[in-house]
């Protein structure tokens, strides 16, 4: 027997997972499909978990690095995620917004919008564009791997 208690677990099990870096919603959308929830249900929940840390990351992530850099224990930590980002950027510095959409699109591990949003802050892209396209990306994402769900359900 289903209890609402269940049905909200799940939602926020989904929601969570699509909010972490790496798995997003490559991870979520299948995830909530194998809970039992609708490749549609699970994709639109995918879309609102996987976009939560965008803005933060948009907004505040220059910043703290500015911050942790100065700190002998983290320095290291951020020169390594600032030169493996932007080791992975060159079509996004190339294409600029077209290379960040397309880099946010494919959904295979290392792409998707942790790492588009680190990318648009240390590349200094205008927040609003940057986060009208990582959304724009993340939707064709979702849409690729709720296809991918629902063709795993269906045969």
């Amino acid at each position: 027997m289903s209890t609402i208690l269940d049905f909200l677990t799940k939602e926020i099990m989904v929601l969570m997972v699509a909010a972490m870096p790496v798995m997003e919603l490559r991870v979520a959308i299948p995830m909530g499909v194998s809970l039992g929830m609708s490749p549609l249900h699970a994709m639109v929940l995918g879309i609102v978990g996987s976009m939560i840390p965008v803005p933060f990351l948009l907004l505040f992530l220059k910043p703290i690095f500015r911050k942790l850099r100065k700190m002998p224990a983290f320095r290291r930590f951020v020169e390594w995620v600032t030169h493996r980002t932007l080791k992975k950027t060159s079509r996004i510095q190339k294409y600029s917004l077209w290379g960040l959409l397309l880099f946010v699109a494919v959904p295979i591990p290392t792409t998707g919008v942790w790492s588009g949003s680190i990318a648009a802050s240390l590349l200094d892209m205008r927040v609003k564009p940057a986060f009208a396209v990582i959304f724009a990306g993340n939707c064709i994402a979702a849409v690729i791997m709720m296809t991918l769900s629902h063709m795993a359900i269906r045969f």
